[in-house]
């Protein structure tokens, strides 16, 4: 018994040993397949890598086509220096393949010479050798090249793929096969010591033991191994799921995002970058900032090279909202952008990159600046038309009693040529404060439907005696009927206004353009312009071939008094009362210019309904009569010249300094016929509310009107209301004659 133990013991060392020398051999033929596949892992890296070199030297050639930055050159020679060694790098690693080395053998030289095209074209573009860089052209050789490289890169990648494939096969079954021999030997091992131990029954039964515990804790990491491993696909599952939401949040931003390594080089962006910032893949910051000129929010103040985001940013400062306004040297406009900027940190807290987000806060930032400017130019006509009305009633003081003058001083030339010049100063003065009130939309209009082609072709015919020979006017009107809801004499006075600015800008004449055309401004234009209701417009366009306008100055351009012209060359009225008689009309203004190569100035008109309006006539020179004007006026100096003259027309007049006196005279019975009061009175009661009291306690009582500002009391949407008649300061006595005649014929209050 024990002599047969014995032999099966030394039979089972035998077959151990025989196992054990199988299992070292596996285990070298596993570490051999081991380095195989790592060798094939590292080809596969060398060949990416190349196809990226090449993808570089391609894309850096292109931009110094471009954009002629050294930057870009100075890129490509480096990448052109790393080709050569990769390529015998990456030869040397294929040596134990002949059909790979001779593969890349063929690939190489035409590798070299793509390289050696784009060369060329680079020093026949700094050469400026424009005929060279048709021939290279024409030629076309780059391309097929470049696409032949990358077939045959392609092909050694798939070859190296396949073997790859292949070698990690082996490698999985000779690691089980070696599994399965380690599994064969501990199994021997166990017999071998079972036959051992049988000689001891307690040494089999703790072996007995040992091996049922084995088995035990076998069982349980088995179920361990099961549910580590399925809670391990649930988790790749998830970041996977992850990683694909994160990749599409990233690229659908808005935003552009770039995260940068601590040299400066791009090493993750998304298409918003390529869009806003003209960046594309292998460029550094310093390649992106060489195409533009940056500048701090103001626009004005240079952006130095440590104040970057990106330099302070890799300095370790964190910043939200960092304004900049970037000018691209390809002239496309300016962008006004918002930068924050985060630093990245490696394990031992050392700057290892940032993260910059960019947002374009262009379209925002103008449509606060245009809503500025249009609160500006608010605040500026509320404060002019509370002037004007001051100003109108002194001036009809003046103008009223100079005229009066003129006629008494017939028979005293010298002393009329005087009392003239006062006149003319006068009238001056009136025509100032017209021109402010038609900028602060306090002007009374009288729109009716004009056909616009008719206008602006009078205009052109009144324009051509007033600019000169040296200005050549053109029209181009668009056919057929086309009708705006306006005053034309307005529009007459805002067209020949813009026509002076733009011979003042031709000095040395030029090409002066009248158009007209049918327009509809969407909501998005709606939305980039402050004011501006969407729809349907007629456009008025004056285009003149001038010096043109700076940016600052076309901002400026519609403030009253602001002009670039010499001192007593212009008063600086003309835009602004141009811009107030649109806005007032319910219409748009904008201006069109660039810096020596002309200006456009168009104005949006609301449309017409319908057939154009026919113009009234003029009426004859009016008379006096014999009725009784009740005059209703705050200002003791107006009220005495109005009654005087008045009572020079052959009127009896009552008169009043406020609504409550009014009301009290007309309570006591006063008679008269007409009731004369200006809109802006003391006392509580504007003249609008005085005459509706006035027509409840005297029904059919006629009223005329006269302010010098009328502050909406008539006047709702740029037009008088119906049935009102207005007589504006400062008049002449034959305009007094004329509105109270025509106001005593009507029927009924106003």
């Amino acid at each position: 018994m024990i002599a047969t133990q014995r032999v099966i013991l030394g039979a089972g060392l035998a077959i151990l040993l025989i196992i054990t020398a199988a299992s070292i051999a596996l285990d070298v033929k596993s570490r051999s397949d081991a380095a195989w596949v790592s060798q094939t892992v590292q080809i596969q890296k060398k060949i990416s890598d190349l196809r990226v070199l090449l993808r570089r030297a391609e894309s850096a050639a292109r931009g110094y086509e471009l954009y002629r930055s050294p930057g870009f050159s100075e890129e490509f020679q480096a990448v052109h220096a790393s080709i050569a060694p990769a390529l015998a790098d990456l030869k040397h690693d294929l040596r134990d393949n002949p059909d790979q080395v001779a593969l890349l053998e063929g690939t190489e030289p035409l590798a070299m010479r793509r390289i050696e095209i784009a060369a060329t074209a680079m020093r026949l573009r700094a050469e400026n050798d424009q005929a060279g860089i048709a021939a290279l052209n024409g030629r076309a050789e780059g391309r097929g090249l470049m696409d032949t490289v990358m077939g045959n890169l392609d092909h050694l990648s798939t070859e190296e793929e396949r073997l790859l494939n292949e070698r990690s096969r082996d490698s999985r079954r000779t690691g089980i096969v070696l599994l399965g021999i380690d599994v064969a030997g501990a199994v021997l091992i166990l017999l071998l010591v079972a036959l051992v131990m049988r000689e001891s029954r307690r040494t089999t039964g703790e072996l007995q033991n040992s091996l049922e515990q084995t088995q035990a804790a076998k069982a349980a990491l088995e179920e361990a191994v099961a549910e580590r491993t399925e809670h391990l696909v649930t988790a790749h599952d998830e970041l996977r799921l992850s990683v694909n939401v994160l990749q599409s949040t990233f690229r659908s931003m808005a935003e552009a995002v770039l995260v940068i390594d601590a040299e400066g080089n791009v090493l993750l962006s998304n298409p918003a970058a390529e869009r806003m910032l003209q960046h594309r893949a292998g460029m550094n910051l310093s390649n992106l900032r060489a195409l533009s000129d940056v500048f701090h929010g103001d626009g004005v103040t240079p952006l130095k090279a440590d104040e970057l985001p990106s330099k302070r940013v890799l300095r370790g400062e964190q910043f939200e909202e960092l304004e900049m306004i970037v000018r691209p040297h390809s002239g496309n406009p300016p962008r006004h952008l918002m930068i924050s900027g985060r630093p990245m940190r490696d394990a031992k807290g050392n700057i290892s990159g940032a993260v910059l987000v960019y947002h374009d806060a262009t379209t925002s930032r103008e449509t606060e600046r245009q809503l500025h400017q249009s609160q500006k130019l608010d605040a500026i006509g509320k404060l002019t038309g509370g002037v004007a009305h001051d100003f109108n009633n002194m001036l009809t003081v003046i103008s009223g009693n100079t005229e009066t003058l003129v006629e008494s001083l017939k028979d005293q030339p010298e002393l009329q040529r005087t009392a003239r010049l006062i006149d003319d100063a006068a009238e001056r003065c009136a025509e100032l404060i017209q021109h402010l009130l038609a900028f602060a939309r306090r002007q009374p209009l009288e729109p009716r439907n004009v056909e616009i082609n008719a206008a602006i072709s009078d205009i052109a015919k009144l324009l051509r005696p007033t600019l000169g020979e040296q200005i050549q006017i053109e029209t181009a009107l668009e056919q057929g009927q086309m009708t705006a809801h306006i005053d034309p004499s307005r529009l007459t006075n805002a067209v020949l206004n813009m026509a002076i600015n733009a011979r003042d800008a031709m000095p040395n004449g030029g090409k002066l353009l009248l158009e007209t055309q049918r327009v509809v401004l969407d909501e998005a234009y709606a939305q980039a312009n402050a004011e501006v209701q969407p729809g349907a417009y007629v456009m008025v366009a004056v285009s003149d071939t001038g010096t043109g306008m700076l940016p600052d100055v076309q901002q400026k351009a519609f403030e009253p008094f602001f002009t670039t012209k010499e001192v007593g060359k212009g008063s600086g009225l003309g835009l602004s009362m141009v811009y107030g008689f649109v806005k007032q009309s319910g219409g748009h203004i904008k201006i069109y210019s660039e810096e020596g190569h002309g200006t456009t100035i168009k104005l949006y008109l609301p449309p017409g309904e319908g057939t154009s309006d026919v113009a009234a006539g003029v009426a004859p020179q009016a008379e006096g009569g014999a009725e009784t004007i009740f005059v209703v006026e705050d200002d003791t100096l107006v009220r005495n010249f109005v009654t005087a003259q008045l009572q020079s027309l052959g009127y009896k007049t009552v008169a009043a300094p406020d609504g409550r006196a009014a009301l009290q005279l007309i309570e006591a019975g006063q008679p008269f016929d007409l009731l004369f009061t200006d809109i802006v009175i003391p006392g509580g009661m504007s003249g609008r509310e005085l005459a509706e009291e006035v027509a409840r306690r005297r029904p059919g009582v006629r009223v005329l009107y006269t302010s010098g500002y009328t502050d909406n009391a008539v006047v709702h949407h740029g037009k008088l209301d119906d049935g009102v008649m207005l007589l504006t300061k400062p008049y002449r006595r034959n305009q007094l004659a004329e509105m109270i005649r025509k106001a005593l014929g009507r029927g009924a209050a106003g």
